[in-house]
Protein backbone atom coordinates (compact mmCIF):
# COMPACT_ATOMS: atom_id res chain seq x y z
CA UNK A 1 0.00 0.00 0.00
CA UNK A 2 1.26 3.48 -1.13
CA UNK A 3 1.72 5.87 1.86
CA UNK A 4 -0.43 8.85 1.47
CA UNK A 5 1.07 12.08 0.52
CA UNK A 6 1.84 15.05 2.86
CA UNK A 7 -0.79 17.31 2.81
CA UNK A 8 0.06 20.71 1.01
CA UNK A 9 0.73 23.17 3.24
CA UNK A 10 -2.00 26.00 3.39
CA UNK A 11 -0.95 29.92 2.37
CA UNK A 12 1.47 31.07 -0.27
CA UNK A 13 5.35 31.68 0.22
CA UNK A 14 6.62 35.16 1.43
CA UNK A 15 9.24 37.26 0.79
CA UNK A 16 11.20 36.21 3.80
CA UNK A 17 12.85 39.28 4.51
CA UNK A 18 13.47 39.49 8.41
CA UNK A 19 16.13 41.30 10.83
CA UNK A 20 17.38 40.48 14.44
CA UNK A 21 14.86 42.24 17.10
CA UNK A 22 12.17 43.20 14.63
CA UNK A 23 9.60 41.91 16.87
CA UNK A 24 10.89 42.72 20.24
CA UNK A 25 8.00 45.21 20.84
CA UNK A 26 5.50 42.42 19.96
CA UNK A 27 7.37 39.79 22.20
CA UNK A 28 7.55 41.84 25.46
CA UNK A 29 3.66 42.75 24.76
CA UNK A 30 2.97 39.05 24.80
CA UNK A 31 5.24 38.11 27.53
CA UNK A 32 3.40 40.58 29.62
CA UNK A 33 0.01 40.02 28.75
CA UNK A 34 -0.05 36.42 27.89
CA UNK A 35 2.68 34.92 30.70
CA UNK A 36 0.13 33.87 32.83
CA UNK A 37 -1.99 31.67 30.52
CA UNK A 38 1.39 30.20 29.27
CA UNK A 39 2.88 29.66 32.95
CA UNK A 40 -0.57 28.17 33.92
CA UNK A 41 -0.56 25.63 30.62
CA UNK A 42 0.25 22.06 31.08
CA UNK A 43 2.10 22.30 27.31
CA UNK A 44 2.83 25.84 26.25
CA UNK A 45 3.41 25.45 23.08
CA UNK A 46 4.41 28.90 21.25
CA UNK A 47 4.01 29.20 17.23
CA UNK A 48 5.99 31.50 15.11
CA UNK A 49 4.44 31.30 12.05
CA UNK A 50 5.81 32.41 8.72
CA UNK A 51 8.86 33.24 10.45
CA UNK A 52 10.81 34.18 6.86
CA UNK A 53 14.31 33.13 5.42
CA UNK A 54 16.23 33.45 8.56
CA UNK A 55 15.06 31.90 11.96
CA UNK A 56 16.13 34.74 14.05
CA UNK A 57 12.03 35.66 15.64
CA UNK A 58 11.61 32.17 16.59
CA UNK A 59 14.77 32.36 18.56
CA UNK A 60 14.53 35.41 19.97
CA UNK A 61 10.70 34.56 20.73
CA UNK A 62 11.68 31.81 22.37
CA UNK A 63 13.99 34.12 24.80
CA UNK A 64 11.78 36.19 25.92
CA UNK A 65 8.80 33.71 26.97
CA UNK A 66 10.84 31.64 29.00
CA UNK A 67 11.46 34.95 30.77
CA UNK A 68 7.83 34.39 32.01
CA UNK A 69 6.74 30.99 31.23
CA UNK A 70 10.10 28.78 31.57
CA UNK A 71 8.51 25.53 30.37
CA UNK A 72 7.56 27.34 26.81
CA UNK A 73 8.70 25.36 23.39
CA UNK A 74 8.40 27.42 20.71
CA UNK A 75 7.88 25.76 16.88
CA UNK A 76 9.02 27.75 13.68
CA UNK A 77 6.64 26.94 11.06
CA UNK A 78 7.49 27.52 7.47
CA UNK A 79 6.08 27.13 4.00
CA UNK A 80 9.22 27.06 2.41
CA UNK A 81 10.72 23.79 2.48
CA UNK A 82 14.26 25.19 1.79
CA UNK A 83 13.76 27.58 4.94
CA UNK A 84 13.27 24.52 7.00
CA UNK A 85 15.99 23.04 6.44
CA UNK A 86 18.09 26.07 6.85
CA UNK A 87 16.84 26.44 10.23
CA UNK A 88 17.21 23.01 11.39
CA UNK A 89 21.00 23.96 12.48
CA UNK A 90 19.20 26.31 15.41
CA UNK A 91 17.28 23.49 17.37
CA UNK A 92 17.74 23.41 20.71
CA UNK A 93 15.85 22.60 23.83
CA UNK A 94 12.31 24.18 23.41
CA UNK A 95 12.96 24.82 20.05
CA UNK A 96 11.82 22.77 16.74
CA UNK A 97 11.40 24.06 13.42
CA UNK A 98 8.60 22.19 10.78
CA UNK A 99 7.27 22.61 7.28
CA UNK A 100 3.67 24.02 7.31
CA UNK A 101 1.95 26.69 6.81
CA UNK A 102 -1.96 27.96 8.48
CA UNK A 103 -2.86 24.94 8.49
CA UNK A 104 -0.49 25.05 12.23
CA UNK A 105 1.07 20.97 11.46
CA UNK A 106 1.99 20.66 15.46
CA UNK A 107 -0.21 18.18 17.95
CA UNK A 108 -2.45 19.55 20.44
CA UNK A 109 -3.76 23.36 20.83
CA UNK A 110 -1.11 26.11 20.75
CA UNK A 111 -1.52 28.35 23.73
CA UNK A 112 0.28 31.38 21.05
CA UNK A 113 0.55 31.62 17.52
CA UNK A 114 2.29 34.98 16.30
CA UNK A 115 1.61 35.76 12.80
CA UNK A 116 4.27 38.69 11.84
CA UNK A 117 4.19 40.39 8.45
CA UNK A 118 2.80 37.49 7.07
CA UNK A 119 -0.96 38.65 5.92
CA UNK A 120 0.17 41.76 4.52
CA UNK A 121 0.56 40.46 0.98
CA UNK A 122 -2.94 38.82 0.95
CA UNK A 123 -6.27 40.18 -0.19
CA UNK A 124 -8.07 42.40 2.96
CA UNK A 125 -11.20 39.75 2.20
CA UNK A 126 -9.06 36.59 2.88
CA UNK A 127 -7.89 38.03 6.18
CA UNK A 128 -11.23 36.82 8.13
CA UNK A 129 -10.72 33.39 6.87
CA UNK A 130 -7.11 33.07 8.16
CA UNK A 131 -7.75 34.46 11.47
CA UNK A 132 -10.88 32.08 11.69
CA UNK A 133 -8.46 29.30 10.90
CA UNK A 134 -6.27 30.21 12.98
CA UNK A 135 -8.65 30.89 15.84
CA UNK A 136 -9.68 27.44 15.84
CA UNK A 137 -6.17 25.76 16.14
CA UNK A 138 -6.26 27.69 19.43
CA UNK A 139 -6.35 26.09 23.05
CA UNK A 140 -9.68 26.70 24.30
CA UNK A 141 -10.71 28.45 26.74
CA UNK A 142 -11.59 26.41 29.98
CA UNK A 143 -11.48 26.60 33.77
CA UNK A 144 -9.75 30.15 34.97
CA UNK A 145 -8.04 30.22 31.33
CA UNK A 146 -9.29 32.61 28.36
CA UNK A 147 -7.39 29.98 26.02
CA UNK A 148 -4.97 30.53 23.66
CA UNK A 149 -3.86 33.76 22.03
CA UNK A 150 -3.10 34.79 18.35
CA UNK A 151 -1.24 37.81 17.79
CA UNK A 152 -1.02 39.43 13.96
CA UNK A 153 0.40 42.51 12.74
CA UNK A 154 2.76 44.06 10.87
CA UNK A 155 5.80 46.29 11.66
CA UNK A 156 8.57 47.90 9.48
CA UNK A 157 12.03 46.75 8.89
CA UNK A 158 13.63 47.39 12.22
CA UNK A 159 10.66 47.21 14.17
CA UNK A 160 10.40 50.54 15.42
CA UNK A 161 6.76 50.69 14.53
CA UNK A 162 4.28 47.87 15.01
CA UNK A 163 0.71 47.78 15.01
CA UNK A 164 -1.15 43.98 15.85
CA UNK A 165 -4.57 42.23 16.77
CA UNK A 166 -4.72 40.07 19.36
CA UNK A 167 -7.26 37.82 18.96
CA UNK A 168 -8.44 34.57 21.53
CA UNK A 169 -10.74 31.19 20.42
CA UNK A 170 -13.87 33.87 20.02
CA UNK A 171 -12.27 36.35 18.22
CA UNK A 172 -10.76 39.61 17.55
CA UNK A 173 -10.16 41.41 21.02
CA UNK A 174 -7.94 44.34 20.82
CA UNK A 175 -5.56 46.42 18.60
CA UNK A 176 -1.69 47.37 19.94
CA UNK A 177 -0.05 50.37 18.54
CA UNK A 178 4.04 50.35 19.44
CA UNK A 179 6.06 52.65 18.27
CA UNK A 180 9.77 53.61 19.74
CA UNK A 181 9.06 57.29 20.27
CA UNK A 182 12.02 59.13 20.06
CA UNK A 183 11.32 58.43 15.74
CA UNK A 184 7.62 59.39 16.23
CA UNK A 185 6.91 62.71 14.42
CA UNK A 186 2.87 61.57 15.38
CA UNK A 187 0.88 59.18 16.27
CA UNK A 188 -1.32 58.69 12.35
CA UNK A 189 2.69 57.76 11.36
CA UNK A 190 1.65 54.59 12.35
CA UNK A 191 -0.97 53.98 9.77
CA UNK A 192 1.47 52.73 7.38
CA UNK A 193 1.92 49.87 9.59
CA UNK A 194 -1.75 49.23 10.16
CA UNK A 195 -2.15 45.07 9.33
CA UNK A 196 -3.84 44.14 6.47
CA UNK A 197 -7.77 44.36 8.02
CA UNK A 198 -6.88 47.69 8.74
CA UNK A 199 -4.43 49.60 6.39
CA UNK A 200 -7.31 50.14 3.71
CA UNK A 201 -9.80 51.35 6.06
CA UNK A 202 -7.87 54.26 7.15
CA UNK A 203 -10.22 56.56 5.18
CA UNK A 204 -12.90 58.87 6.63
CA UNK A 205 -15.67 57.39 8.12
CA UNK A 206 -13.96 54.15 8.80
CA UNK A 207 -13.04 53.98 12.72
CA UNK A 208 -9.71 53.45 12.71
CA UNK A 209 -9.22 56.68 10.95
CA UNK A 210 -11.23 58.42 13.65
CA UNK A 211 -8.79 57.24 15.63
CA UNK A 212 -5.95 58.15 14.21
CA UNK A 213 -7.10 61.42 13.97
CA UNK A 214 -8.14 61.96 17.82
CA UNK A 215 -4.30 60.17 18.41
CA UNK A 216 -3.02 63.50 16.78
CA UNK A 217 -5.37 65.68 17.98
CA UNK A 218 -4.24 64.77 21.45
CA UNK A 219 -0.91 64.64 20.17
CA UNK A 220 -1.15 68.07 19.43
CA UNK A 221 -2.57 69.31 22.44
CA UNK A 222 0.22 67.39 24.54
CA UNK A 223 2.96 69.57 22.65
CA UNK A 224 3.75 71.08 26.44
CA UNK A 225 5.25 67.82 27.98
CA UNK A 226 7.56 67.59 25.34
CA UNK A 227 9.86 69.25 27.24
CA UNK A 228 9.73 66.34 29.55
CA UNK A 229 10.58 64.00 26.73
CA UNK A 230 8.65 62.05 24.13
CA UNK A 231 7.31 59.20 27.05
CA UNK A 232 5.63 62.22 28.84
CA UNK A 233 3.86 63.53 25.88
CA UNK A 234 3.08 60.07 24.82
CA UNK A 235 1.35 59.62 28.48
CA UNK A 236 -0.66 62.28 28.12
CA UNK A 237 -1.86 62.21 24.87
CA UNK A 238 -2.98 58.35 25.51
CA UNK A 239 -4.74 59.73 28.99
CA UNK A 240 -6.60 62.33 26.85
CA UNK A 241 -7.52 59.18 24.36
CA UNK A 242 -9.24 57.41 27.12
CA UNK A 243 -12.01 59.72 27.24
CA UNK A 244 -13.50 59.05 24.26
CA UNK A 245 -12.14 55.95 23.07
CA UNK A 246 -12.10 52.26 25.05
CA UNK A 247 -8.68 52.02 26.11
CA UNK A 248 -7.81 49.25 27.62
CA UNK A 249 -4.55 48.71 29.42
CA UNK A 250 -2.44 51.14 31.61
CA UNK A 251 0.21 53.25 32.27
CA UNK A 252 2.81 50.44 32.75
CA UNK A 253 2.39 49.63 29.09
CA UNK A 254 1.75 53.26 27.82
CA UNK A 255 5.39 54.05 28.96
CA UNK A 256 7.01 51.58 26.71
CA UNK A 257 5.39 52.75 24.09
CA UNK A 258 2.18 51.22 23.59
CA UNK A 259 -1.75 51.74 23.76
CA UNK A 260 -4.21 49.17 23.23
CA UNK A 261 -7.66 49.29 22.27
CA UNK A 262 -10.89 47.48 22.39
CA UNK A 263 -11.09 45.85 18.36
CA UNK A 264 -14.72 46.88 18.53
CA UNK A 265 -14.01 50.32 18.70
CA UNK A 266 -12.02 49.82 15.53
CA UNK A 267 -13.34 47.50 13.61
CA UNK A 268 -14.17 48.10 10.22
CA UNK A 269 -17.61 49.15 8.95
CA UNK A 270 -19.68 47.19 6.44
Amino acid sequence: MKARAAARPVGTVTRGTTNPNRLRRMDRWIAATHGAELRRAHHPVAIDLGYGAAPWTAVELLGRLRTTAPRTHVVGIEIEPARVAAAKAYERQGLTFRHGGFEVPVPGRPMLIRAANVLRQYDEAEVATVWERLCARLAPAVGGSRGGLLVEGTCDEIGRRHVWVALGPEGPRTVTFATRLGSLERPSDLAERLPKALIHRNVPGEPVHAFLRDFDRAWAAAAPFASYGARQRWLRAVRDLTADWPVTDGPARWRQGEVTVAWGALAPLG
